[in-house]
């Protein structure tokens, strides 16, 4: 019997078995929450309320002592969401999955058990080599929470605290004005009196909430940016005409000598950009005020220096300067409330997906924060960096 004319085998056009999707087992979370050690760090990543929704879902939360006291949730509020409470810093660290703000020190990795998941921020400026060293030799999956992606490619653990740090420094310059060694001024407009003139240097998310709160008290605000595009855009979400600029010397000298307040909030790749100079900050007016949320990454101000919330200011050439590099820790309720709304959500959805590897396979928002992978870099960034060796995660995981 001859073949029939096809491009086909005669093995592939004998029916096959179909192939059905098994059903993803549920897995089952179990999460140390550890006090922040970190100096004046005092945020957490979960309220109590994310621990009650978290253990609704049969999932189990153990929580360090005293780890919610600096944003004001006892441990009773803790123990009555469902949460374990315990003293023991190594048992904490020892759960299959420490979910913590600041990146743990060398001491609490090595309570960490072999395998295990970490979740927190990574501030890479912050670590050393030996900190990724631990990680492999722990061989540890590690996920930095600023870098993981939402569904239309924003960043949301850092658009959230730089809401947090716009609108806290506005908040911050209207505290330094009143105080004595300000000028005195009340941030807000009244009547028969000129409002305060606020100088933002940086169309970004800060940019925009320090704007939007300040314009918000009636103050005379002016936006410098270099980037037309996202000047575009803050008329565009502020639903107002504004007063902006690019960076350009004369028109940036002359709003900072009529300036009450600056904020810079500016970032590059390595170091943010000196925008005002010393020379500038001299010709600015005496008891003005300066906050330069950039100064975690060297600061846009010739004249910043860092400075802690214990002693946040100082002042040079007259000029009230605000170097604090954490302005989300100053309002640590709001923040941690903010970080959980973030991890609340995805720890969900990684235990409805079986566990992490499952989600990561679907996921490529996740997937964007992971930077090791069962101890193996995964990060080309940081390998650069220390001089490390380096995998693709697409190699790891398909």
């Amino acid at each position: 019997m001859s073949q029939p004319n096809t491009p086909f085998s005669h093995s592939e056009l004998i029916p096959q078995e179909e192939t059905l999707e098994i059903q993803k087992k549920k897995g089952k979370l179990f999460i140390g929450l550890p006090r922040e050690t970190s100096y004046q760090e005092k945020r957490i990543c979960l309220t109590p309320d994310a621990v009650a929704a978290l253990t609704a879902h049969g999932h189990r939360v153990l929580v360090e002592h005293n780890a919610g006291a600096d944003t004001n949730f006892s441990d009773q509020d803790y123990s009555e969401a469902g949460a374990e409470i315990t003293k023991d810093t190594a048992k904490i660290f020892a759960c299959p999955t420490v979910l913590k703000v600041e990146p743990p020190s060398l001491k609490e990795l090595s309570y960490m058990q072999q395998n295990s998941t970490l979740i927190s921020a990574l501030q890479l400026k912050t670590l050393n080599k030996s900190y990724f060293e631990k990680l492999k030799e722990k061989k540890i999956t590690a996920l930095a929470f600023e870098f993981i992606q939402d569904h239309d490619d924003s960043y949301p653990a850092v658009k959230a605290l730089s809401e947090i740090a716009g609108t806290g420094a506005v908040l911050i310059a209207s505290e330094l004005l009143s105080k004595p060694k300000g000028n005195g001024l009340l941030f807000g407009n009244i009547n028969g009196v000129p409002p305060a003139e606020v100088v933002v240097i940086g169309a970004g998310t800060v940019g925009e909430f320090a704007g939007k709160a300040a314009l918000g008290l009636g103050a005379n605000v002016r936006f410098f940016d270099n980037s037309l595009t996202k000047l575009n855009a803050l008329q565009y979400k502020l639903s107002r005409p504004l007063a902006t600029s690019t960076l350009q010397p004369k028109y940036l000298l002359k709003a900072l000598k009529r300036a009450d307040v600056v904020i810079t909030a500016v970032r590059g790749n390595h170091r943010a950009p000196i925008i005002i100079s010393q020379t500038m900050v001299e010709q600015m007016k005496p008891g003005s005020v300066i906050i330069d949320v950039s100064i975690d990454m060297g600061g846009c101000v010739e004249t910043s220096e860092i400075t802690s919330h214990d002693s946040p200011t100082f002042i040079k050439h007259g000029v009230i300067h605000y170097g604090v590099p954490n302005i989300p820790s100053r309002f640590a309720r709001t923040a941690s409330i903010a970080l959980s709304n973030i991890c609340t959500p995805y720890l969900l959805h990684i235990a409805e997906n079986g566990g992490l590897e499952n989600t990561l396979r679907c996921d490529k928002g996740l997937k964007n924060g992971l930077y090791f992978y069962h101890g193996i870099l995964t990060n080309r960034s940081i390998a650069n960096w220390f001089d490390l060796p380096y995998r693709d995660i697409h190699l790891l995981i398909f």
